[in-house]
C-alpha cells in the first residue's frame, strides 16, 4: 500500500514526479496525459508504448509506481480508481467533479488561481483554501467524501493452480508482501494448457478500438513490462523467461481483410514499434514464401515457453511462497475467518483468501461450478527441424506457426468441442493443411510422424478472463448492478483465459491484488468491470427481464 498516492495533470519534464520520488516512501503516481512526452532521464528503458490506455511502471524495487494514463483528460478520469491524497493540477480543467470523486478527506490540490470562474468550480468540487495567491493550495473539504477505506486484508492466502494465472497470482501477491500457499495437482507447473512448448504474445487491433482490443492491449504491453522486470526473454535459455521477440506476423486473410488492416493501421496512428501495415510484396520478403494479400507486424511479439514464465514468476516469490503438489484442492470450507482448502480427506492449506486459478478444474469445485466456463480443445503439430520451414518470426493466419525452438516447430491450434487427450490424425492434418495455404505446398512436410501435444482452454461466453471477487449463486436476492451482488468473502477467481493467457496472466494478477489491497487500479473501471466475475449473472437477470411480457 502506498504512503501517498498523487494524481498530476500537468507531468510536462517530470520534475513534480521527481520530487516526489525523491522524498522517500511509497508513492503512487497517476499522470494523466493528452500525449506522451519524452521519457525523463533515467526513465528511457521503462518509457511506454505511444498507444492509448493505462501503463503501470513499476520503478525502486516497486516501492514507486507510476501509471500514465494516456488519453483525453476529461475521459480517462472517470476511468479512474483510487484514493488520492494530492492532486497537481496547473491549469483549470473541465472534470473538477472527477478529482473530487478521488479525493480522500483533506487531500491537497495544487493548482492556478485562474479566474473567478474556475475558482467558483473549485469550491462547488468541495476544495477549498484560507490564502488566495497566484498558486493555491487547497484542500478537499467536502461533506461528501469517498467511503470510508476498508481495513487493510489479511495478507494470506491459498492459490489454487499452478499456470500461467496461478503463477502469476502468487509472484504478484508475493511482490505485495502477502504469504501465499500454492496448491497443485500435478507435480510441476504448466502441466495443462499451460503446458505448451511456445505460446504467442501479440496484441488485437480492431477499427473501432472495442473492449476486447483495449484490454488485450494493456495486458500485451505489461506482460511485456512484467517479463523484462523478472530478468528478461532469450530464446537460448540464457534469460529466465524462455522465448524471442522475433515479431509476429498476421497475415490478412483476403483483399477485403488487407484493406482493413491498413486502415486500422493509418486510422489510430500505432507507432511503428507495435504495429506495422506490410504491402504483399513486403510481407512475402519477411515470411520467404509468396502470399497474395499485405499483413501487420507487431515487432514486439513473439513467442514464449509458459512452463518458463511460470517458473521464473514462482523463483520471483522466494520464501513468502510455500508449494503443495502433486495434491488436488477439492473442496473449499469457510471456517470463522479463514478459507480451509481440503482435498484426499484432508486439510491442505487455510489462509484468509483463496484464488481459483485452475482453469477448467474450477468446474469441479461448488464454488465455482456454475460459471459459464467451457472448455476447447486445442492440438498442436510439433514438427521436427529437418520438416519444418525454417521461420525468423512467428507467422499467423488461420493457424499460427512459430520458429524452431529447441529443434522443434510448432503450428496449431485446432479448437475442438470434445475431451479427447489423446493425438489425432484428423487434427493434425487440419494444422498441416493450414499451413500449407500460409507457406506452400512445398515449405510444409506432406505426412510428417503424429507428433505434437493436447491442451485444453478454459473459456468463458465472451472470450474475456474473469478477474475479481466470486458472486455467490445462492445468495437470495436480484440485485440489478455489479457492486450489489453479493460475494463469497475473500474468495476470487482467475479464470477463463482462452488462448491469451500467457500475456493475460501478469495484468489480471495485478488487478486482482490492487482491489484486495484498495490500490489504484491498473486498468480503466470500464475495463475492469467487463473481467468481473458477477457479470454473467447481471445478463441473465437482465434477459430474464427483458421476457417478462
Amino acid at each position: 500500500m502506498a504512503d501517498r498516492v498523487v494524481l498530476d495533470l500537468g507531468f510536462g519534464g517530470g520534475d513534480y514526479f521527481a520530487a516526489a520520488r525523491a522524498a522517500g516512501g511509497r508513492l503512487h503516481y497517476i499522470a494523466v496525459l493528452a500525449a506522451l512526452p519524452e521519457a525523463p532521464d533515467g526513465l528511457q528503458d521503462q518509457w511506454p508504448t505511444n498507444v492509448p490506455g493505462l501503463h503501470r511502471i513499476e520503478l525502486d524495487g516497486g516501492r514507486t509506481i507510476l501509471d500514465i494514463a494516456l488519453g483525453d483528460v476529461d475521459a480517462m478520469l472517470p476511468e479512474l480508481a483510487a484514493r488520492v491524497d494530492e492532486f497537481h493540477v496547473p491549469a483549470p480543467v473541465a472534470s473538477l467533479r472527477a478529482l473530487s470523486r478521488l479525493a480522500v478527506p483533506g487531500a491537497r490540490l495544487f493548482t492556478c488561481a485562474g479566474d473567478e470562474a474556475w475558482r467558483r468550480s473549485l469550491r462547488a468540487a468541495g476544495f477549498s483554501w484560507e490564502v488566495e495567491t497566484a498558486t493555491l493550495e487547497a484542500r478537499y473539504t467536502s461533506r461528501k467524501p469517498q467511503p470510508p477505506r476498508p481495513a487493510p486484508p489479511v495478507r494470506t492466502a491459498v492459490v489454487i493452480g499452478a499456470g500461467v494465472a496461478g503463477a502469476a497470482a502468487c509472484e504478484r501477491l508475493c511482490a505485495h508482501g502477502w504469504q501465499v500457499t500454492l496448491v497443485e495437482r500435478h507435480a510441476e507447473p504448466a502441466q495443462e494448457a499451460s503446458g505448451n512448448r511456445a505460446g504467442i504474445f501479440m496484441p488485437l487491433l480492431s477499427r473501432d478500438d472495442n473492449l476486447p482490443t483495449r484490454l488485450t492491449r494493456a495486458a500485451y504491453l505489461y506482460a511485456l513490462r512484467r517479463w523484462q522486470a523478472l530478468g528478461g526473454m532469450a530464446g537460448d535459455g540464457s534469460a529466465p523467461v524462455l522465448g524471442q521477440q522475433c515479431g509476429v506476423l498476421q497475415l490478412a486473410r483476403d483483399a477485403e481483410h488487407a484493406a482493413l488492416q491498413e486502415e486500422v493501421v493509418r486510422q489510430w496512428n500505432y507507432p511503428p514499434e507495435y504495429v506495422r501495415w506490410l504491402t504483399a510484396d513486403e510481407a512475402s520478403a519477411r515470411l520467404g514464401s509468396n502470399t497474395p494479400h499485405g499483413a501487420w507486424l507487431f515487432g514486439q511479439g513473439g513467442w514464449a515457453n509458459p512452463a518458463s514464465a511460470c517458473r521464473a514468476m514462482l523463483d520471483a516469490c522466494g520464501a513468502r511462497l510455500q508449494r503443495i503438489f502433486s495434491t488436488e484442492a477439492l473442496v473449499l470450507q469457510r471456517e470463522g475467518e479463514e478459507w480451509l482448502v481440503l482435498g484426499g480427506g484432508r486439510e491442505l492449506a487455510r489462509a484468509a483468501h483463496v484464488i481459483v486459478a485452475n482453469g477448467a478444474g474450477a468446474l469441479q469445485l461448488p464454488q465455482t461450478a456454475a460459471l459459464p466456463l467451457y472448455t476447447m480443445r486445442g492440438q498442436v503439430t510439433h514438427l521436427v527441424e529437418a520438416d519444418s520451414a525454417r521461420l525468423p518470426l512467428v507467422v499467423c493466419r488461420e493457424a499460427y506457426l512459430t520458429p524452431v525452438v529447441n529443434g522443434i516447430a510448432c503450428v496449431g491450434a485446432t479448437y475442438d468441442r470434445d475431451d479427447d487427450r489423446a493425438l489425432r490424425p484428423a487434427s493434425q492434418q487440419e494444422n498441416l493443411q493450414r499451413a500449407r495455404e500460409i507457406l506452400g505446398d512445398d515449405r510444409v512436410p506432406a505426412d510428417p510422424p503424429l507428433a505434437g501435444r493436447v491442451g485444453f482452454r478454459c473459456m468463458a461466453p465472451d472470450r474475456l478472463p474473469l478477474v475479481g471477487a466470486l458472486p455467490d449463486a445462492q445468495a437470495p436476492g436480484r440485485p440489478e448492478r455489479l457492486r450489489d451482488i453479493v460475494r463469497y468473502p475473500n474468495l476470487h477467481a482467475l479464470l477463463g483465459y482462452a488462448s491469451r493467457g500467457l500475456i493475460w496472466a501478469p495484468l489480471a494478477a495485478e488487478l486482482l491484488v490492487c482491489q484486495l489491497e484498495d490500490a489504484p487500479l491498473p486498468l480503466e473501471t470500464t475495463l475492469a468491470a467487463a473481467l468481473d466475475p458477477a457479470r454473467f449473472e447481471l445478463k441473465a437477470r437482465r434477459k430474464t427481464v427483458a421476457m417478462v411480457p
